[in-house]
C-alpha cells in the first residue's frame, strides 16, 4: 500500500508554496513582474486635492449663477414698482406695446403719462417736471429711462 501512497503525494512543500501565488502581493518568482507598494497617503493628498478644486470651481460657478439670478430679481422687482407708479398715472389714452411715452409730475405732485416729448412742448410746458422717459413692452411692464436733471 505505500507504493499507491506515493503516486498520491503532493511534491510541492506547502510551507514554501503559496497555493494560489497570482494572489500574492508580492512578485514570487524571479520573472514575476515587480510590484511596488504604493504610498497612500500621497496618493489620497492628490485625490483630496482634486477633488477640493473641482468642488471649488463649481461652488463658484452656482454662486455667480445665484448673484446673476439675484441681479435678475431684483431689476424684476424694480420694474414691477416703476410699472405700478406708472399705471397709477394719470392716462388719457392706451398706451400701445413698443411705443414710447414720457411721464411728468403736475404742480399736485400727482404723475401723467403723455405721448408728447419734452422738447415738443414749447413754452407752452405746464408740468413741474419732466421725470422720464417710458417704454411699454411685451409683458405691460415699462422700460423707464430717468431724466438725469429730475
Amino acid at each position: 500500500m505505500a507504493a499507491s501512497e506515493d503516486k498520491f503525494l503532493n511534491p510541492i512543500n506547502k510551507d514554501k508554496v503559496a497555493e494560489n501565488p497570482g494572489l500574492l502581493p508580492y512578485a514570487h518568482t524571479a520573472g514575476s513582474a515587480v510590484i511596488k507598494p504604493e504610498d497612500l497617503g500621497k496618493s489620497k493628498g492628490r485625490s483630496v486635492l482634486a477633488m477640493r478644486q473641482q468642488t471649488d470651481r463649481q461652488m463658484n460657478q452656482l454662486y455667480e449663477q445665484m448673484e446673476t439670478l439675484a441681479r435678475q430679481a431684483k431689476l424684476l422687482a424694480q420694474r414691477k414698482e416703476i410699472s405700478e407708479r406708472i399705471y397709477d398715472a394719470a392716462i388719457g389714452f392706451e398706451p400701445i406695446i413698443n411705443e414710447t411715452y414720457y411721464m411728468y409730475e403736475k404742480e399736485d405732485g400727482t404723475d401723467l403719462l403723455s405721448l408728447i416729448a419734452p422738447n415738443e412742448w414749447g413754452r407752452s410746458f405746464k408740468y413741474s417736471r419732466y421725470l422720464a422717459k417710458c417704454l411699454l413692452l411685451a409683458d405691460h411692464t415699462w422700460d423707464v429711462h430717468y431724466n438725469e436733471e429730475a
